[in-house]
């Protein structure tokens, strides 16, 4: 391969999700295996071409990564002759449009399929005598060193890659394998330079691709209401950023330790008359009660939620490791399952193995609209549950496990991962996150006024002007909280 002459275009462009390890720590998920989307050819550009950021779109995103230059090809190769089949590496810029991934639906054909999407070069470096486990990609954005990584780590290393799609495609000379970008990849604007550099430091000569460089300009044609037009969340902000701080948005809600000890300080009747203050009265679990009198029950939601019995259903979705199993066996300490049953009675919805299961992993509760089998046995396992009482059916009498982590309606009340539960003997509430420090501040001053309020009636008190307070016994609640 002559060095000096980049990249033609390519008959396919296959892309990798996640590989480089300082990359999956910022996303938070681990892939078991490499997953892929096409690119189409039309968006491969030359050094020096200017990339369009969409008219009415805010968030273009770089990712530096190395691109393999398929040589040989063909079908069925093994990983260890994968690496063989490289005809050569250069540098690419897999540049992509957050605010379109909505209408994708992983696919990323619009959000990373434009024109201009993939500058590729300028320089392929020949891949015969290279180490794949000992190359770097680097990115700067004006100047400024922003990725910088190698391939020592990488989860899928490369013969793995070509091996894999190998399986099921026949992979043709020319073809090109983007294999993901390492952390640093974030946000660009109109004026903004991006250069990428792909190098073996350590190999003979140093041999590098040279700056692939791509200025950002802003798009003159609006996108058109017959196709999907661009559409934000904070999620596709922080992820488009590389965090939440770096794209400005407040810290994510954690229910840390004084928190959590606040909550369980204080009352959930205490605690509903707040959220109502707020507005917020269809928030508690109605219909459930404790296993285990005194007990109280704070921590974070997750979600389990059935679907009425239907044979077929039952049959392909009520096996093996099924949503109701993986519910229980992903449980982290201090998550509290929320199992939307429908309020169906009629049988049980968890039983002491997976009971057992939530305890061991360290989950603070259970929390059903429907039944418990082995209802001692839960209880006296010490972890809280909340159910609508006992019931010795299996649950194929009545459900189907269908799905985990969603949005759920349990009780009258809707849940979401991430909400707050809190149950005691007099109910269970779901608490929005944002609303938490707040409701639990003024919860503790109510029931400090209600601790005052009820030594005043010990003591003889009339309840007149005393319970709601009036002025003076405002004045001799401060004077008694001081």
């Amino acid at each position: 391969m002559d060095d000096s002459n980049g990249i033609e275009k390519p008959g396919k462009i296959i892309a990798l999700h996640l590989n480089y390890p300082s990359r999956i720590a910022q996303r938070g998920r681990t892939p078991e295996q490499p997953s892929y989307f096409l690119k189409p050819a039309t968006s491969v550009a030359a050094s020096g071409s200017p990339i369009e950021r969409p008219a009415g779109t805010e968030l273009l995103a770089f990712e530096g990564e190395i691109a393999l230059v398929i040589g040989t090809g063909g079908r069925h190769l093994s990983p260890e002759a994968g690496w063989d089949a490289v005809a050569g590496i250069t540098a690419a810029n897999d540049f992509g449009v957050y605010d379109l991934r909505w209408a994708d639906k992983g696919s990323n054909l619009r959000s990373k399929g434009g024109d201009g999407f993939t500058p590729l070069g300028p320089v392929v470096i020949t891949a015969a005598g290279l180490d794949p486990a000992a190359l770097r990609v680097r990115t700067w954005v004006n100047g400024e060193l922003v990725q910088d990584d190698t391939t020592a780590d990488l989860v899928f290393p490369f013969g793995r890659l070509v091996a894999d799609l190998s399986q099921l495609l026949t992979l043709e000379a020319g073809d090109v394998i983007l294999t993901g970008t390492p952390a640093g990849s974030s946000v660009v604007v109109p004026g903004d330079t991006v250069e990428v550099e792909v190098d073996a430091p350590s190999a003979p000569g140093a041999p590098t691709t040279g700056r692939l460089v791509t200025p950002v300009v802003e798009g003159a044609t609006p996108l058109a209401e017959y196709g999907a037009r661009p559409k934000l969340d904070d999620i596709q902000r922080a992820e488009a950023w590389g965090s939440r701080e770096a794209a400005g948005l407040p810290a994510p809600f954690v229910l840390d330790d004084a928190l959590r000890a606040d909550l369980a300080s204080v009352g959930t009747a205490t605690l509903s008359s707040q959220l109502r203050k707020r507005g917020y009265d269809a928030v508690s679990i109605d219909g459930v009660r404790t296993n285990q009198p005194g007990a109280h029950l704070v921590g974070t939601a997750r979600t389990l939620r059935f679907v009425p019995f239907r044979p077929d259903l039952f049959a392909s979705h009520g096996g093996g490791f099924n949503a109701q199993k993986r519910a229980f066996d992903t449980l982290d300490a201090g998550d509290v399952l929320v199992i939307d049953a429908r309020g169906e009675t009629g049988t049980g919805t968890v039983g002491d193995i997976l009971a057992a299961r939530a305890q061991q992993r360290g989950a603070a509760g259970i929390v059903t609209d429907g039944g418990i089998r082995d209802y001692a046995t839960v209880a006296a396992l010490g972890i809280p549950s909340f159910s609508a009482g006992p019931h010795p059916a299996v649950l194929g009498r009545r459900h189907v496990q269908w799905e985990t982590d969603v949005t759920v309606a349990c009780g009258g009340a809707t849940g979401q991962p991430g909400d707050v539960i809190v149950g005691d003997d007099d109910g269970v509430l779901v608490i929005p996150p944002a609303l938490v420090r707040e409701v639990v501040a003024d919860a503790l001053e109510q029931e400090r006024e209600e601790r005052f309020i009820a030594e005043q009636v010990a003591a003889g008190a009339s309840v007149d002007g005393l319970y709601p307070m009036n002025a003076e016994w405002k004045a001799r609640y401060a004077t008694w909280h001081e």
